[in-house]
């Protein structure tokens, strides 16, 4: 078996279809589930009938996303010697990874199951990749930032804001299984933050490497506005949650400062195009 898989000899059957982040953070149905839950937590019921396509549309891409998680955790035990050096793994954190790659699989099978709840299946909507890219650094610790702390973060604040539109939507099926995932997320983001700083104890220039290449994905997806603090944006920073995960007060602060320049340069591409038009 190869270490370091690359994408594109991932498995998948012919229902899947491959697609960029971009065409998924610029889907027009973003902005219809952003106005869903912007009405949501303003304590009103959305009634307008694109709202359940478009929550549709993310519940799916949480189904690829726990797909690729689940193979980047197992990639983690496989892709790296067991060891203490900087391009191998302690064991124990192989150990961590294999207990994620339990409850990734457990989140496919929720995620299949709700997808079918909401009206969807598997493959009406296309599948971006870059959880997995992130998970095939070759340093464990940069690969430890992009998936736990900067992917699983993400998943933390996309669960937290479906259990909200389950709650509203008056779906309980959708928002009991989103906040049993959401348990399991803080865990993973935990254990990344652990593992950060344990190995990057006497590394500064490592813990540096780590964290700019964390931000480096967190501003992607944050891109168009898709996640921040404003009621523009559809997911909302879990901040409680992100707590309990081993972010200190000051990395969200900094989150919600990449999520506004993320936004703000997306607003401005976009006035661009239109001024260009």
């Amino acid at each position: 078996m190869k270490r370091i898989l690359p994408v594109d000899e991932l498995a998948r059957d012919e229902r899947f279809e491959r697609i960029k982040i971009e065409d998924v953070v610029f889907d027009p149905r973003n902005a219809t589930f952003r106005q869903s839950a912007k009405d949501n937590r303003q304590g009103f019921r959305m009634e307008n009938s694109e709202a359940p396509d478009a929550a549709r549309s993310l519940m799916h891409g949480i189904f690829v996303g726990e797909i690729q998680a689940l193979e980047g955790a197992g990639r983690t035990c496989f892709d790296f010697e067991t060891g203490e050096g900087r391009e191998q793994a302690p064991f124990a954190l192989k150990l961590d990874m294999a207990r994620q790659c339990w409850d990734e699989a457990r989140h496919v099978e929720i995620s299949c199951k709700l997808a079918g709840h909401m009206g969807s299946e598997i493959g009406e909507f296309g599948e971006q990749v870059l959880l997995y890219e992130a998970a095939c650094n070759p340093d464990p610790v940069l690969r430890l930032t992009g998936v736990n702390r900067a992917l699983e973060g993400l998943a933390i604040d996309v669960f937290n804001t479906m259990k909200e539109f389950g709650a509203a939507s008056t779906d309980p099926v959708l928002e009991f299984c989103e906040d049993w995932m959401l348990a399991d997320e803080v865990t993973h983001v935990k254990m990344g933050s652990d593992w950060l700083r344990r190995l990057t104890a006497t590394d500064a220039e490592r813990r540096q490497q780590a964290l700019d290449f964390q931000r480096a994905v967190d501003k992607l997806f944050s891109f168009g506005g898709f996640r921040g603090e404003e009621d523009e944006n559809p997911i909302h920073l879990a901040r409680k949650f992100r707590s309990l995960a081993g972010f200190s007060d000051e990395e969200i602060a900094e989150l919600v400062d990449t999520a506004a320049e993320a936004y703000a340069e997306a607003q401005a591409m976009q006035a661009a195009g239109t001024a260009g038009a």
